[in-house]
C-alpha cells in the first residue's frame, strides 16, 4: 500500500509518480468542485470513451485519452480503481463491485485501454482505493461461488464466507497484464473504518457515496 492523505482524501504515490495526471480517491464529506463525468452505474462490466458520455448512459468504466476530462465513479463499499498509462496518453476510473468483477471489469478496462488507445497493459498503473475488506464483506454461496476463478485455492466457497474484493481484483489486473509492482491498493475498510467512509453495508440506504476522480493534464 503507497497512499498519501490528502485534502478530501487519499492519493496513490504511484500514480502521483506518472506525468500529467491528476487523481483523488475521496473520502466522505468530500465532493469534487467544477464540471466532471460520472456515468449512471449500474454493476456491469461495461467500459466506455468519455466522448461517447451521455447523462443517463448505463456502465461502470470511463475513459478518456483527452486532457482535463475528469472521470469519476461514486462507491460506498465497491473498489474504485483508477488506472494511467505511465506514459501520459490515457486513464480510466472504474467502478468494480461484486458483480462487475464476477464479469470481469477489471480484465474489460485494461482491454479497453489497450484495444482504443494501444496502451500495453505492463504499461499500466493501477490504484485500488477504500473499499470493503475481507474483514467485513461476508457473502452467500450464491454469491461466494462466482468468485471460484480469482480464488482457486479456496474451499469455502458453496457456503457462507468472506470475500476480499480488491485482492479479487487485483488478481484480475494481474491476469489481465499489469505487473505486480505496479498497483497500489489502499488498506482502509469502508464498513469498519470508521465515518472517515460512506458504507452501504453498515448504513443501508441511509449512506452516502465518495467521489474518485483522474484525468490528464494537470497533474498531482
Amino acid at each position: 500500500m503507497s497512499f498519501l492523505e490528502s485534502g478530501g482524501g487519499y492519493r496513490s504515490t504511484l500514480l502521483a509518480g506518472c506525468g500529467h495526471v491528476h487523481h483523488l480517491f475521496g473520502i466522505a464529506g468530500h465532493e469534487p468542485s467544477g464540471t466532471w463525468l460520472e456515468l449512471k452505474q449500474v454493476h456491469s462490466a461495461l467500459v466506455i470513451d468519455a466522448a461517447q458520455w451521455r447523462p443517463d448512459i448505463e456502465a461502470d468504466g470511463l475513459a478518456s485519452d483527452k486532457a482535463r476530462v475528469r472521470l469519476v465513479v461514486k462507491t460506498a463499499d465497491c473498489v474504485p480503481l483508477l488506472l494511467a498509462d505511465l506514459r501520459g496518453r490515457a486513464v480510466a476510473a472504474v467502478h468494480a463491485g461484486w458483480r462487475g468483477l464476477a464479469q470481469g471489469i477489471g480484465a474489460a478496462a485494461v482491454r479497453f485501454l489497450s484495444d482504443r488507445y494501444e496502451v500495453k497493459p505492463g504499461e499500466l498503473v493501477a490504484a485500488l482505493g477504500p473499499a470493503i475488506g475481507g474483514c467485513c464483506y461476508e457473502v452467500g454461496p450464491e454469491v461466494a461461488v462466482q468468485f471460484r476463478e480469482w480464488f482457486p485455492e479456496r474451499n469455502d466457497l458453496e457456503r457462507r464466507t468472506r470475500i476480499d474484493l480488491r485482492e479479487a481484483l487485483r488478481r484480475q489486473l494481474l491476469a489481465a497484464g499489469i505487473e505486480a509492482g505496479r498497483m497500489d491498493l489502499a488498506e482502509e475498510c469502508t464498513c469498519c473504518g470508521g465515518n472517515r467512509f460512506h458504507s452501504y453495508r453498515r448504513d443501508g440506504a441511509r449512506a452516502g457515496r465518495m467521489y474518485s476522480e483522474i484525468s490528464l493534464g494537470d497533474g498531482s
